[in-house]
């Protein structure tokens, strides 16, 4: 007895028994159909995809090679349309360093070099003196090349050996206090320095316009001596109605200092002044 395609088979005798070699046979011609089924299926899709590639290889080609860029090859410049390499000048560097600024206590270690004019008011100019919070009065001044003249004691011997050409004095007062500063030019700095490093007795108080006598007839002053490129430069400091000067008096030592200090400074900013102008740059 059958049930029909696909349905099971009963053997001879409708004894009710299921006829196994053919439901084996049956299911064994599914399998073989399903197999052919996929390989068929797979042919087809391989056979898709190999058209899509093909479709747009053709597509591309017929739109024109491109470059990576993405651009066509026939939009791409040829090599002769390609502008050449530049030959404009390329900016060079010299390989000598530039000379160093001039020294300026060059120009006042030497009299060939130090070729500013030796004048009362290129080193004391104005008529008063401000240090700080200490503003000092100036008084008489004087300008000789005698310089023996100026000082007191062996002072005057030691400059002319060492061939002092010119002294500039000038005086100074605060508060009861007078301290004459004295400028002594030589030739070279090693003179200057040896007048300096000799001093011996001092150099004599100057007085006038408004500053009396002072630091003279054994009264006990204060007393320097420096040197700085071919200047000499002393000071004489002390009470204006003759007192002694002991180490206590602040204010004789702090005017003594305060003119030292500027004397130093106008004798360098000459220096510079006349560097900045060999150098052809203006001095500050």
């Amino acid at each position: 007895m059958s049930f029909g395609q696909g349905g099971p088979s009963w053997g001879p005798g409708e004894n009710r028994t299921p006829d196994w070699a053919a439901l084996a046979e049956a299911s064994a011609a599914r399998g073989r159909r399903r197999k052919w089924m996929l390989i068929g299926g797979g042919a087809l899709a391989t056979a898709a995809v190999a058209a899509i590639v093909a479709t747009a290889v053709i597509t591309t080609n017929n739109g024109g090679d491109t470059s990576a860029s993405g651009r066509k090859a026939s939009e791409l410049p040829a090599p002769e349309d390609l502008p050449e390499q530049s030959t404009a000048p390329q900016p060079s560097f010299s390989s000598v360093a530039p000379p160093p600024p001039p020294d300026p206590k060059d120009y006042i270690a030497d009299v060939r070099k130090d070729k500013a004019p030796v004048t009362v008011d290129a080193f004391f100019p104005g008529r008063k003196l401000t240090m700080g919070d200490r503003v000092y009065a100036k008084g008489a001044t004087n300008d000789t090349t005698s310089c023996a003249a100026t000082t007191q004691g062996a002072l005057g011997s030691i400059l002319t050996a060492n061939g002092c050409d010119q002294v500039i004095r000038a005086t100074y007062r605060k508060d009861g206090v007078a301290v004459t500063v004295g400028l002594a030019v030589f030739g070279t700095e090693a003179e200057a320095k040896k007048a300096a490093q000799e001093a011996s007795g001092g150099l004599a108080s100057l007085s006038g316009a408004g500053v009396p006598t002072f630091c003279r007839g054994g009264a006990v002053c204060r007393r320097t001596a420096n040197s700085y490129g071919r200047y000499a430069y002393f000071t004489v400091g002390g009470f204006t109605d003759g007192t002694n000067v002991t180490k206590a008096d602040k204010d004789v030592f702090a005017a003594g200092d305060d003119l030292t200090e500027f004397t130093f400074r106008q004798i360098r900013h000459r220096g510079e002044v006349q560097a900045s102008a060999a150098a052809g740059a203006p001095a500050a």
